[in-house]
């Protein structure tokens, strides 16, 4: 191959989504003037050569994967992704033709046919390939899994939907279910390759291999390959390439038998090799021409046997097997493997043993033939007319080629592809791979001026990929950078989990009037203090999560979840958000609410655009997968804070504040205008009949009261409370996170008059206490809180509060090793036995509950009262 000339004409262009047409999908076939083709979408396109138009454009319901002619039976066979398999009549595509709108720039018709539902002949949407031999149909599968193999009863253009019947069966090897939503079913990246493989002689419909989807084997081969047994029944054998590197064979008519002899499945199956890479394509080659064919290099005849069979992988590794003599002069297979450049878009089978292939590079041609151009020199290591040792793709200069076919039309003594580009261009490429190089011809101004088209062409095509590449260079430039800041910014944080932190978070709560409601709202402020910059990609995620509700103890609490983008929160710069804790719109507000903030960095924000490249020949059957590269977790959680707002920092004081910032009182849940109408207008000898009222008039208030020592106290409270009376130190140090904290530690309080979120009151009372019988040496001083309200559900939520304050408080000064004094322990002992009393009372009242009628369920109820009265009063110290 001393030359490779060719010669470019772009027929027709169609449609592609932005980016071009991924690889692996589109496909195109040929028969005499017409050309059948599918970009990979929803369309298929019937374009005449003679006139240059399009004659039909065909409309599926979804993808279209896969196309194979028939030319004797005028039939077109596509696979349609997540539907089955449809059966079309191509001589209804020649009616159509002058009923359809024409438009000779390819694009599509006025009139698009929408295929009848009735088309599909096999309705599966686990197919992911097939193929159509004589009167059978063999499709292949994706089950859970592992793939299957069924061979049906060919259907024919109008038969009924189901096919004829199921002939056989069996099952290949495992596969990996695509990855996607769980319930939506996902197209796999990589299809599958089918082809039929028969004997010079038997039945083979006439046409090209690539329309018809198989070839005819030389017989020394297709014996050394498939055994003896398909050789005497010359049955034909489905080749079949898997996404994982398999290459496996099935020998058809033991697939009839298999329903009716059934027996080990494996032993249908026979495994011919291992690309260890996705295998995209299969064919055969003529490498050994006869006489008269080694000058002209024709393209193959239709009813040629190949001496060469060639599998290729998406990544470039490539697969020839062929019969040839050892030294003993036996016949054995000869099977080598080569590594051409990938990722490999599509490939073809030429004549006088060329096999093209594209990349993202360009097109290339490789000769297998003895002495060929592209093969190394060295003989083989085996007999006359071995595989080379090594090739040498030429490149023909054509580049973004998604898809190849041979054409009909081909002129005598060279070879004409159609291809389709990934720019939608519809093309016939003439190539001239003859071995002599003729005399240069004479100039003229029309071949001139091809040339000049065909130049100005290839630099736009240049051109547009080295803007392509220089996008992708700059956004993975943008999001190296983005994650060395991100990988700084979590240093920074994890290297300061105690003391100050380089970014921080605070919140704070406060009462606010909204929309005429009481409105407790919180504020997070996020402070940048590092040196480094939140741009694109980091979120702040703000948790609300509420406790479960006071009178439905087993259900859960409520979580609600705020994400706030960080736009460009540079060194020293600050965010602040404000978010609603309550109350709902029932009224209630469930305390304690749990604030928790974190920072969370995106990956799929910040590195999705990098991983999928723009250009789809880059890498193109990554386009569908892009984030698939990112981690399950999709991002980085850096916890900043975490805040419990519990009903101490809740509380209002409405008696504390000044006479000029005095608002109303706070009301409970909302009511209807009449009814608010009516509250608000007093009537003579009449007395207040809303809730709060008459709980206070008809029920003693729920208290609860606990001790703690007060030398622990004073201890715990000295750094901040010298000179301050104990009680209200001890008052102050409750009410610190509580907005009239500075209204309390001005008056040196140690009692306060407080209103709940629900408008209930709320009574705090701290003061000291002497215990004479718990200490022999005498008596202990305390400081007894003391905590008292109408409301039961309001009562325990302050004393919630104030026990988990005392818990840390207890924890804190144990871990400085303070010791308790001397307690006499028969006191201790009969308060215990007392609590054990009651406990044990406790569960009685509440199994009793349960069987006792609404009378009985009265007194058992006021009953547990008391007896809760008690155990939140008990006669124990915080020592």
């Amino acid at each position: 191959m001393a030359r490779a000339e060719q010669r470019v004409h772009y027929l027709a262009g169609f449609s592609c989504p932005l980016g071009g047409l991924a690889a692996g999908k589109a496909r195109v076939l040929s028969h005499e003037a017409q050309v059948f083709l599918c970009t990979g979408g929803e369309f298929v396109y019937v374009y005449d050569q003679e006139g240059g138009l399009l004659t039909a454009v065909y409309q599926f319901p979804d993808q279209v994967w896969h196309l194979q002619l028939l030319a004797l039976r005028r039939a077109l066979y596509v696979l349609c992704a997540r539907r089955g398999i449809y059966c079309l009549s191509v001589a209804r595509a020649a009616r159509s033709g002058s009923q359809a709108g024409q438009d000779k720039d390819g694009e599509i018709p006025s009139l698009v046919i929408t295929v009848d539902p009735d088309a599909c002949v096999l309705p599966d949407a686990t197919l992911c390939a097939f193929t159509v031999h004589d009167d059978v149909l063999v499709a292949l599968g994706q089950g859970p899994t592992q793939w299957k193999m069924q061979l049906f009863e060919r259907p024919c253009p109008g038969s009924d939907p189901q096919p004829g019947g199921l002939i056989g069966e069996v099952e290949l090897s495992t596969c990996t279910p695509p990855a996607g939503a769980p319930g939506k079913s996902s197209a796999p990246h990589f299809l599958p390759v089918l082809c039929c493989v028969s004997l010079p002689g038997s039945r083979m419909p006439r046409g090209h291999p690539q329309a018809c989807g198989g070839f005819l084997l030389e017989r020394a081969l297709f014996g050394l390959l498939f055994g003896a047994d398909a050789t005497l029944l010359e049955s034909p054998v489905i080749l079949c390439g898997l996404p994982d590197g398999q290459l496996c064979s099935v020998v058809l008519k033991a697939l009839v038998t298999s329903r009716s002899a059934p027996g080990d499945p494996k032993t249908l199956i026979k495994i011919l090799h291992h690309l260890e890479e996705p295998v995209v394509f299969l064919g055969a080659l003529e490498t050994e021409p006869q006489a008269e064919e080694a000058v002209a290099r024709a393209p193959p005849r239709e009813d040629a046997a190949s001496d060469c069979l060639v599998a290729l992988g998406h990544r470039g590794r490539t697969l020839a097997i062929k019969a040839s003599w050892d030294k003993a002069g036996n016949l054995v297979p000869e099977l080598r493997e080569y590594c051409l450049r990938g990722p490999v878009l599509c490939a073809l089978c030429g004549g006088g043993g060329h096999l093209y292939h594209s990349t993202p590079m360009g097109l290339s041609v490789v000769d297998l033939a003895p002495g060929g151009a592209s093969a190394d020199s060295q003989p083989p290591t085996g007999g006359p007319g071995g595989l080379p040792l090594m090739l040498c793709p030429v490149s023909l200069g054509i580049c973004s080629v998604l898809t190849l076919s041979l054409s009909s039309r081909a002129p005598a003594g060279g070879t004409e592809l159609l291809a389709l580009s990934a720019r939608g261009r519809l093309m016939t490429c003439r190539l001239d791979l003859s071995a002599e190089t003729p005399a240069p011809q004479r100039a003229t101004a029309a071949n001139t001026g091809q040339k000049i088209k065909e130049l100005l062409s290839g630099i736009g095509d240049v051109s547009e990929r080295v803007s392509f590449l220089k996008k992708a260079v700059g956004q993975r430039n943008k999001a190296l950078a983005s994650l060395s800041e991100a990988m700084n910014v979590s240093c920074a944080l994890l290297s300061h989990r105690e003391g100050a932190r380089p970014i921080s978070c605070t919140t704070s709560t406060a009462w606010s009037r909204l929309q005429l409601q009481d409105v407790l709202v919180a504020t997070c402020l996020l402070d940048n203090s590092s040196s480094y910059s939140l741009d694109q990609g980091w979120t702040l995620c703000i948790q609300v999560l509420s406790s479960s509700s006071a009178l439905h103890l087993d259900s859960a609490g409520s979580a609600v979840t705020y994400t706030i983008p960080v736009d460009r929160l540079g060194p020293g710069g600050q965010r602040e958000v404000t978010l609603p804790l309550g109350p709902s719109e029932s009224g209630a507000l469930d305390l304690p609410v749990t604030v928790t903030c974190t920072l969370f960095y995106s990956l799929r924000e910040a590195l999705g655009g990098a991983l999928a490249p723009p250009d789809p020949l880059e890498d193109p059957f990554l386009e569908e997968q892009p984030t698939d590269l990112l981690p399950e977790q999709e991002g980085i959680f850096l916890p900043l804070c975490r805040r419990t707002v519990d009903m101490l920092q809740c509380l209002r004081f409405p008696g504390l504040a000044p006479p000029r910032a005095q608002g109303p009182r706070p009301a409970g849940p909302a009511t209807g205008p009449a009814e608010t109408f009516l509250e608000s207008c007093p009537r003579l000898g009449t007395e207040p009949a809303g809730p709060a009222a008459l709980r206070a008039k008809y029920l003693p208030p729920s208290s609860a009261s606990i001790r703690v020592s007060a030398e622990l106290l004073r201890a715990a409270l000295e750094d901040g409370h010298s000179g301050v009376p104990l009680c209200s130190a001890a008052l102050q140090w409750l009410l610190a996170e509580n907005a009239a904290v500075d209204v309390v530690r001005a008056r040196a309080l140690s009692s306060v008059q407080g209103v709940a979120p629900d408008g209930t009151d709320i009574h705090l009372l701290v003061r000291e206490v002497a215990m004479t019988d718990l200490c022999p040496a005498g008596p202990i001083q305390t400081v007894e809180i003391q905590v008292e309200s109408p409301s039961l559900a309001d009562m325990c939520r302050v004393h919630h509060a104030i026990v988990g304050r005392l818990q840390t408080m207890v924890t804190e000064q144990a871990a400085q090793g303070s010791s308790p004094p001397d307690l006499r322990l028969q006191y201790l002992r009969q308060i215990h036995t007392n609590h054990e009393v009651l406990l044990r009372e406790v569960q009685a009242l509440r199994d009793r509950l349960c069987t006792e009628d609404e009378a009985g369920s009265c007194a058992v109820a006021q009953r547990l009262l008391q007896v809760y009265k008690q155990l939140r009063n008990p006669s124990l110290v915080l020592l």
